[in-house]
């Protein structure tokens, strides 16, 4: 008798394994971890930020002389208050919603936050922010070095990417899940409809067989059961219904499907969500309702409303932090596309409900003197105040629990910058 593929799809496999003992599909690696008791959201302004307009310093004079056409006219500024120096900021007119964040005291702007010597490119600043490093940019990443301390056995999805290529900055010897779209994360047939059901079932089926004797069949039974595992994992993340609805769009989308995650504990430690757009050398229109840096600020505001809202109706808050940065800020002054160019330090933001809101560090003295201490490149960029591995060592210790001198490779910790 002849035996087609379905025939042995369907009963073929089955007779190989019947004698066999079969443990659970669900493997053992796939929850072993169980749910985080914290999670860290990074989130990526890719393009490098303009802080200047993000958080401005509507009461320096030189902010409108230097950008006549780029500045925010200070009645349209959603004020937040002073910093330590006395200067007095607001957010940009679009982040109502990151206004009334800030004012529930789970919003931390920090201020001048940098390197020195920016390189002021894309690809290496993002490198040397992701390695921690600006000595060396082709290293393992922060966040991977971090991944590398945690016990295991660990949660195949223990670090989540919510764009299509690894970020620099999770790379090291723990393996990343990169999960654009959680609907076309699925066991994937040639032939799809009942085949690929039967396929599914024979893969399941013969990754059930872990022989004790044979110990490299044993590691790709059980990777495939972990894989099977983590595909049925991601696929009830697509079926949880949010508390609110998130914007129609990538960067809504995705941080629905990191909301979903953690609302279905799957053993998610840190996750990557990324937006573009910011290289704004031309036309940055932080004005119209039209222009390019006000479509980028209503974007980020609500998505994040919708993020924050989202959380907290789920009782998720509490053990969610989101930590910004942008690969570089932008100039001073505008340049003559009523744009701005790639500068030296700009602003972070830390969200969460054990984030202690408020301003840290300074705002810049945007005089064009060329002796002003708080500019650099002749007065045209801000100069860094707060190294951006201080931020990262805050997190490192008062959030995830690690060792930020073991992961960074140095004692980054400063006082004053207590946002978490």
């Amino acid at each position: 008798m002849s035996i087609t593929r379905r025939t042995f799809i369907k009963n073929g496999v089955a007779a190989f394994t019947v004698s066999l003992a079969v443990p659970r599909f669900v493997s053992d690696l796939a929850y072993a971890q169980g749910p985080a008791s914290r999670n860290l959201i990074i989130l990526d302004l890719s393009g490098g930020n303009d802080g200047l307009s993000t958080l401005v310093p509507y009461t320096d004079p030189f902010y409108y002389s230097r950008r006549p056409t780029l500045g925010i006219s200070p009645g349209t500024v959603l004020p937040i208050g002073s910093d330590s120096s006395g200067k007095a900021l607001g957010l940009h007119p679009k982040l109502a919603g990151l206004q009334s964040i800030f004012n529930e005291g789970r919003l931390a702007f920090i201020q001048r936050v940098g390197y020195a010597n920016s390189s002021r490119s894309h690809f290496f600043g993002t490198d040397i922010w992701s390695t921690a490093n600006p000595m060396n940019s082709t290293g393992s990443g922060w966040i991977g070095r971090y991944l590398s301390t945690l016990a295991p056995p660990l949660s195949p999805l223990v670090a989540w990417n919510t764009v299509g290529e690894a970020p620099h900055m999770f790379q090291g010897t723990v393996a990343v899940a990169s999960i654009p779209n959680v609907n076309g994360y699925a066991f994937q047939s040639p032939t799809g409809g009942g085949e690929g059901v039967l396929e599914r079932a024979a893969a399941t089926s013969i990754a059930s067989h872990i022989p004790v004797d044979k110990p490299q069949v044993a590691f790709v039974s059980t990777t495939v059961q972990s894989a099977l595992a983590t595909l049925d994992t991601v696929a009830s993340v697509g079926q949880v219904k949010p508390s609110i609805a998130y914007p129609n769009n990538g960067f809504g989308q995705a941080l629905q499907a990191v909301a979903g995650a953690m609302v279905k504990d799957t053993g998610t430690r840190v996750f990557w969500v990324q937006t573009g757009g910011f290289d704004t050398h031309a036309s940055q229109d932080t004005i119209a309702d039209n222009g390019a840096y006000v479509r980028l600020m209503v974007t980020l505001n609500d998505g994040l409303s919708a993020l924050y809202t989202d959380l907290k109706n789920q009782g998720l808050l509490s053990s969610t932090l989101l930590l910004s940065f942008s690969e570089f800020g932008r100039r001073i002054t505008e340049n003559g596309s009523r744009g701005t160019d790639h500068g030296a330090a700009s602003v972070m933001f830390a969200m969460g409900g054990g984030v202690r809101g408020g301003i840290y560090g300074t705002s810049p003295n945007l005089s064009p003197d060329p002796q002003n201490p708080t500019l650099e490149n002749a007065a045209g960029d801000v100069t860094f105040e707060t190294d951006f591995r201080s931020a990262y060592a805050k997190v490192l210790d008062n959030w995830l629990g690690a060792d930020s001198v073991t992961v960074l490779g140095g004692n980054f910790r400063k006082t004053g910058i207590d946002f978490v």
